[in-house]
């Protein structure tokens, strides 16, 4: 495998109260960068001291948003040891995100020994406290000083990493969701399927407006018929009516989420019936009211699983399972984040140790 040189920082940071975590603020002590330069390609791997990145005003990242990023997670297992959670997956999806925002293909083997080895490198950041692991965040922006809608000829990526407990306060708790009827996230043919920063910041105002109201997320639904569901918040969603469990199909405008597909293959594992299709809001609602809607949860690397206490759509309202997790949700919850944190058996091999 792969070994890029390291540049150690000259003073560790102290190490943040566990109990204290909040997600996506406190970062480590090192970070990794890769450059790329047009004729020469990615080069110059390295983990260097974690500092702010220099960048002309001109580069055109800040103009034409050509970027992408990922996000998993290292895990403390009970022997003290390290694990990640399907990384590879995590590298194939930001190369699909790279291939539709222009950006050239990072090298597979190479980034996944990037994101090991910064992950060794500051392995006393993460966290043995059940619940809380370490977050990290591989990205690749344009860089290219340049005013002009065109592919850039130069990149950085870059891989931060931070401790991380619970991503919603609510933690496992059901939460409250609001279906946009305003706002689209994406739609066939755009940037739907990639984690790209341009779909998150589209979504900023439907979430602002869903916070005020007292819901935790909101439901998007399909940009063109304005009728599908297709994600809720920055989660993929799943409903259990009648016994199967129901998600979107991928369509090119759904991001075909890593959690997503380990719920799925658990599910099926168990023997329990999977729909991947279109689902109305207007079904949804229908079967939550005729007393079909069993269970409903979002899945995401950030919060793994979230279960859905409520649902607002216009006038309608709707309480999923009196308000408290299914139990099918509970078990899906429990057997990944056991298979995370390495106190499950991984029959799937899905984990890699460090």
């Amino acid at each position: 495998m792969k070994e890029y040189p390291v540049q150690r920082a000259a003073a560790l940071k102290p190490l943040p109260d566990p109990d204290m975590l909040v997600f996506g603020k406190t970062f480590t002590d090192h970070m990794f960068l890769m450059d790329y330069t047009a004729g020469q390609g990615w080069h110059d791997g390295r983990i260097v001291p974690y500092a702010p990145l220099a960048l002309e005003p001109s580069a055109m990242v800040f103009h034409y948003a050509q970027e992408v990023f990922e996000g998993l997670k290292a895990y403390r297992s009970p022997d003290g040891g390290v694990q990640l959670f399907r990384p590879m997956e995590n590298v194939r999806r930001i190369n699909s995100s790279c291939e539709r925002m222009c950006i050239p293909q990072l090298p597979e083997e190479d980034t996944l020994a990037a994101i090991e080895q910064l992950v060794r490198v500051e392995e006393r950041w993460v966290p043995a406290k059940p619940g809380t692991s370490l977050y990290i965040r591989p990205f690749v922006i344009a860089t290219t000083p340049s005013l002009g809608v065109h592919a850039a000829h130069d990149y950085i990526f870059c891989i931060i990493t931070c401790p991380v407990g619970a991503y919603y306060k609510e933690g496992i708790n059901p939460v409250r969701i609001y279906v946009e009827n305003q706002d689209v996230r994406a739609v066939r043919g755009g940037t739907g399927y990639t984690k790209c920063g341009g779909n998150y910041a589209a979504s900023i105002r439907a979430g602002e407006r869903a916070e005020e109201q007292g819901y935790a997320q909101v439901l998007w639904l399909d940009g063109v018929h304005r009728r599908y569901i297709e994600e809720v918040g920055s989660m993929n969603v799943l409903f259990k009516i009648g016994g199967t469990v129901i998600t979107p199909a991928l369509t090119g405008s759904v991001l075909p989420g890593i959690t997503r597909k380990s719920c799925i293959e658990l599910l099926k594992s168990w023997g329990v019936p999977v729909e991947e299709r279109l689902i109305t809001a207007e079904e949804l609602f229908d079967a939550a009211e005729a007393g079909r809607l069993e269970e409903a949860f979002g899945s995401g690397t950030a919060a793994v699983v979230s279960p859905i206490g409520e649902m607002g759509w216009g006038e309608r309202h709707v309480t999923v399972n009196g308000g408290q997790i299914g139990a099918l949700t509970r078990k899906l919850y429990d057997t990944l984040t056991g298979i995370q944190w390495g106190t499950v058996s991984d029959p799937f091999g899905w984990t890699l140790k460090l």
